[in-house]
């Protein structure tokens, strides 16, 4: 491997050092129509091999745009192919550094049936190995598929683009008005992005999300020595209702919450922690965002919206076919109620319905804030399979806000009446209490000591095992 590009550059900054092994460095082009000569393109403009992190195996491809822009030919697509054969016999991740052009036109047909066969292989590896894409330079046209048939997508923040189709070529638009191949906008709006950052921290943060996935489907979950205290009491988190990103990280063995999609659906946050050293994926609502002094820089309606319920169901999906844990921190007051929102809402609701009833890892549910209607059932509830729901002493769970209940009883009644019936209804159908009496609740705890009951729900379903009906697999 020439250690001068910047495709090898960038595996030895990911690897442990001295650590990689390249395989198939002397493979080369094929073609030599239109004058494509085979001694042009070393390594056929794809760097492919093996290493470590942290001690970790790990397959790696990167793109060299230095030969032929990095576009894609027959034997560049092989030789990920064949790395792709290796990791899923083997049982290890694949992590793709993206910089290319796109497809090699001069091979034509020969490089996109080549390119076809890299989607087989990526299909073929979806729940079996992890598969992480980081988009360093351009990724367009066909090739956008590779971070999108991925579990997660990295991008650099200035030079990365990432389309199926160029700004300029979009009804009505320039790259000058909107800039859809941007990180930004893909972090932001299509979503596609996990995380958008310069070079050196993406290398940085996908060691660390190696560190909290297990190799395979084949492992269960992925563990590390914890030197946290199992019993530690935060005082602080009652005051985390709004921005649960923050309670996830009081929550984990050394504060250390991993979000990803953080620029997404803000709303809804997922991301993994370490809980006794096992990872967990967590799902929180988010009704606000705060800085690092603690002052509220943006706020959301306590609501379910399309984009969150896809977030937090992929989010979802991706835990249970590894073998990782879910923790939820329920705060949700209803649907997201818009024209716009109408459109989706539904389908997205019962796609995060469908995400955590079909999960059949270990799910612990805490509600923290308001748990009201059907959007509350969505979030991971007891009546769609949550093994332990646990409540702060102040949460509420029913149907509705009681001031809205009481009018619709006691419709035309007077104010008095009404404000009497929603203390009445407040008390009665509102109240942890009420739901831990009826079995909806199994244990109501100070927000102080969540740590300790929430990593001692886990150790108890460490064991789960789940039955369901044999199917091919479901429809929704």
């Amino acid at each position: 491997m020439s250690t001068t590009s910047k495709a090898s550059q960038r595996i030895s900054a990911l690897l442990d050092d001295n650590s990689f092994v390249e395989i198939g460095g002397l493979v080369t082009a094929r073609a030599t129509d239109f004058n494509l000569k085979p001694a042009e393109t070393p390594s056929d403009g794809c760097i492919t091999g093996y290493g470590v992190i942290d001690g970790n195996l790990v397959y790696v491809y990167s793109q060299d745009a230095s030969v032929l822009n990095g576009t894609i030919g027959e034997m560049h697509a092989r030789k990920i192919a064949n790395l792709y054969d290796l990791a899923l016999k083997v049982g290890a991740p694949v992590i793709g550094l993206i910089d290319s052009a796109g497809l090699r036109l001069q091979e034509a047909t020969d490089a996109l049936s080549a390119l076809g066969a890299i989607y087989q292989k990526q299909i073929a590896a979806s729940g079996v190995i992890p598969q992480i894409t980081a988009v360093f330079g351009t990724c367009g046209g066909g090739l956008a598929l590779f971070p999108t048939l991925t579990d997660f997508t990295f991008m650099e923040e200035k030079n990365a683009k990432l389309f199926v189709n160029t700004p300029n070529s979009l009804d009505g638009n320039v790259i000058t008005k909107c800039d859809t191949s941007s990180a930004k906008f893909q972090a932001e709006e299509s979503g596609i992005v996990d995380v958008i950052a310069d070079e050196d921290s993406i290398l940085a943060q996908i060691r660390e999300l190696v560190g909290f996935l297990p190799a395979n489907n084949e492992e269960e979950g992925s563990f590390a020595e914890c030197t946290d205290d199992l019993n530690r009491v935060n005082a602080e988190l009652a005051n985390c209702v709004g921005d649960t990103s923050v309670a996830l990280s009081i929550l984990a063995d050394d504060n250390r919450f991993m979000e990803v999609k953080a620029e997404y659906a803000k709303n809804m946050v997922t991301g993994f922690i370490r809980l006794n050293g096992v990872t967990v994926g967590a799902v929180a609502n988010r009704s606000e965002i705060c800085d690092e002094e603690g002052n509220v820089t943006e706020k959301f309606d306590a609501v379910l919206t399309s984009d969150g319920c896809e977030k937090a169901a992929d989010f979802v999906n991706f835990c249970d076919a590894f073998n990782i844990p879910v923790l939820t921190l329920t705060n949700v007051k209803g649907y997201e109620a818009t024209v716009a929102s109408e459109k989706r809402i539904a389908r997205a609701a019962a796609k995060l319905t469908y995400a955590f009833a079909n999960a059949t890892v270990p799910k612990v549910n805490v509600v923290i804030g308001k748990a009201f209607g059907t959007a509350h059932i969505a979030m991971n509830s007891k009546a769609i399979g949550a093994d332990i729901t646990i409540a702060w002493p102040d949460a509420q769970i029913g149907t509705m806000d009681s001031k809205l209940a009481a009018k619709i009883m006691y419709e035309g009644q007077g104010t008095e009446v009404i404000s009497e019936k929603a203390a009445e209804y407040e008390a009665l159908q509102l109240s942890v209490s009420g739901a831990a009496k009826r079995g909806y609740v199994d244990q109501i705890v100070n927000a102080a000591d969540t740590r300790k009951y929430v990593i001692g729900a886990f150790e108890m379903l460490f064991t789960k095992f789940e039955a369901r009906p044999d199917k091919k697999h479901g429809t929704v």
